[in-house]
């Protein structure tokens, strides 16, 4: 059942890594994925760097959890996915924005497969 567990989220841990990459590697292609246009300048350089950092990180501390086996290393990633959440939420209810429902399904799955996770896996908090 540990390696099922581990599967589940390291198969998310490299999507996040690839995803992350992409955006500093070919941001036209991968902002064009996520319905975003990339622009210019100042904004550019926003949506590649937060967006490259948000799932390095989110990879980052996936794999680190998995390799550690610390408990702690399971929660960054469980507050990003779940704060993305909440503002997936905020900008369909507040500011005219399309409910992501697909997106928000990602997110919540992962944050539950990591709750799991950090329940199951982990030898040390």
């Amino acid at each position: 059942m540990k390696k099922v567990i581990a599967t589940l989220v390291l198969l998310p841990a490299v999507l996040f890594l690839i995803i992350g990459a992409r955006w500093l590697i070919e941001p036209e292609a991968v902002a064009q994925s996520f319905g975003l246009t990339l622009g210019q300048g100042l904004g550019r350089s926003t949506l590649v760097g937060d967006l490259a950092a948000f799932f390095l990180t989110l990879g980052g501390c996936m794999l680190t959890a998995l390799i550690s086996r610390r408990r702690s290393w399971y929660y960054p990633p469980m507050m990003l996915l779940s704060i993305a959440t909440l503002g997936r939420i905020m900008a369909w209810l507040f500011h005219d924005a399309t409910l992501a429902v697909p997106q928000i399904a990602v997110e919540v799955a992962v944050s539950l497969i990591l709750m799991f996770a950090s329940r199951r896996l982990p030898q040390s908090n």
